[in-house]
């Protein structure tokens, strides 16, 4: 099915003998379980795989930092994937249709192919150099690589977007997903060389080395894409469902860079998985599986909301809250600044942003804690909170980071109930009970007993004296009161509602 209003009417698609096409790589950084790359090669004799940078085409919401530093990683290992198979990767930069057109003539190309993207700012882009090169008598397709579920393809029984999780994956999960298509064994070189853009041309990566860390934890890529994934099921997949939410545990896959930048695609992941239950027989693994298949739906949700309600990044799901009564900017500045440091003097949510800082990732569990802790406690806007990932995450999803901060703040889909308050202390006792995650990224408080780790400041004098630990000095005290701020962040959202709810902590 067609996307209505983003994809026309299909293209007829005949194999063209001794033509040329063009693969337009964008986000999909790999060469097996390619749709685009798949039907370019049933339809003509020589395929051209070629990159072009244009960041402003996606803004407001170009690449971050962090991504960056990804993407150059993962070209670099596409480009290498590409010449291994025969044809380099040809990269250019600027206007994305001026140089497709280029490429269209140096090449003598009669088609273009790429897989789509789902930002608001794409789609346009994109919608419009297909118009442009159909009218030029190219033929121009593009294909599903990112998605379980085409967004367009899932209603609910009136007809509408989904806005509620668990119906939204009982319709979407019960779709089977396609074969999985192999890599090809072989490309044939352009017949002449076309000029390319060295990698490092694009400046990808930091001029001042923020990342060194990030090497020893990521390994961009294709091949470390599977490399994760293989070492998740040989390992996490079995434990998964007990121990994802417990961030000093190694029980979550780490995929979420390799799936944003389609190195791996979820279609892989699903049938990987299954030939895991079929290869292995232990008990509980199941549920397990079944349970990471699951959060792999929460990508096609966010993906399935972003798509109907474009004005998301920036605007709240639900229009009420943008009545909200954050703090004014000037008022929040400094706690601004000591949450994106680190420096709140509430561990969890400090050992978070550190993990964030030094690796480009931060585990789930706590994602939710840090971000309730900045909306509903401080109440920071979810913007701010939603601009930071985005420039430090190398895992930094339009879709996922609009919804998991919408979530938290309680304007967006599935946050119910939406005045819900994560008590950060309860949470680091719940999920962090012997402190392996907070010593690790917060050592300053490392020496002090398990009991006192998770709210420092309410241990007695005597623990703090044995540990040689002076509040206020080798660790900040908490920025804000998290009772006080509590009662505030109802009171703001009981003039949302018109009456004053209780809130959940957990």
């Amino acid at each position: 099915m067609a996307a209505p209003g983003y994809d026309g009417a299909p293209h007829s698609n005949p194999l063209i003998p001794m033509s040329t096409a063009l693969l337009w790589y964008r986000r999909d950084f790999r060469v097996a379980d390619n749709p685009a790359l798949a039907a370019a090669l049933a339809a003509h004799d020589t395929v051209i795989p070629v990159y072009v940078h244009a960041p402003d085409e996606e803004a407001p919401w170009q690449p971050g930092a962090a991504s960056r530093w990804w993407q150059h990683h993962s070209l670099t290992a596409l480009s290498a994937s590409l010449a291994a198979l025969g044809s380099p990767l040809v990269i250019r930069a600027g206007d994305s249709l001026a140089e497709l057109q280029a490429l269209v003539r140096e090449s003598g190309a009669v088609a273009v192919y790429w897989n789509r993207l789902y930002e608001p700012a794409i789609i346009a882009r994109d919608k419009r150099i297909k118009t442009v090169l159909r009218k030029a008598g190219l033929v121009a397709e593009s294909y599903n690589s990112a998605l379980l579920v085409e967004p367009w393809e899932v209603k609910t029984g009136g007809g509408e977007p989904y806005r509620v999780f668990t119906p939204f994956w009982r319709n979407a999960g019960a779709r089977a997903a396609r074969a999985a298509l192999p890599a090809p064994e072989a490309l044939k070189p352009p017949a002449k060389p076309l000029q390319s853009l060295a990698i490092d041309a694009l400046k990808l990566l930091p001029s001042i080395r923020w990342d060194d860390a990030f090497y020893s934890h990521w390994t961009p890529g294709e091949a470390g894409a599977w490399a994760q994934a293989e070492a998740f099921c040989a390992d996490g997949a079995a434990r998964y469902h007990d121990q994802r939410d417990l961030p000093a545990k190694a029980s979550t896959s780490s995929l979420s860079p390799h799936l944003h930048f389609g190195e791996i695609g979820p279609v892989q992941l699903v049938h990987r998985t299954q030939r895991l239950l079929a290869e292995r027989h232990a008990p509980g693994l199941v549920g397990n599986v079944e349970h990471f298949v699951r959060e792999l739906g929460w990508r096609e949700f966010a993906h399935h909301l972003l798509f109907h309600y474009p004005t998301t990044p920036d605007t709240p799901l639900y229009p009420k809250f943008a009545a909200f009564p954050w703090l004014p900017k000037a008022d929040y500045a400094d706690s601004l600044r000591a949450w994106q440091r680190g420096r709140t003097g509430v561990p969890i949510v400090d050992a978070g942003m550190r993990q964030l800082w030094t690796t480009g990732w931060m585990h789930n569990r706590v994602r939710m804690i840090v971000a309730s802790f900045l909306t509903k406690n401080l109440l920071i806007p979810w913007q701010e909170g939603a601009a930071w990932f985005w420039d430090t995450l190398v895992d930094a999803s339009l879709a996922a980071n609009t919804l998991g901060w919408q979530w938290s703040a309680g304007c967006g889909a599935d946050a119910a109930p939406y005045f819900r308050i994560f008590n950060p202390v309860l949470q680091s006792a719940k999920f962090d009970g012997d402190g392996v995650y907070l010593r690790r990224w917060v050592p300053e408080i490392a020496k002090l007993p398990d009991a006192s780790l998770h709210a420092p400041w309410e241990a007695k004098p005597a623990v703090w004296l044995a540990a040689k630990f002076s509040p206020g000095q080798d660790y900040p005290k908490p920025v804000v009161s998290l009772s006080e701020s509590r009662d505030r962040a109802l009171a703001a959202y009981g003039r949302i509602k018109g009456s004053g709810d209780g809130a959940s902590e957990g």
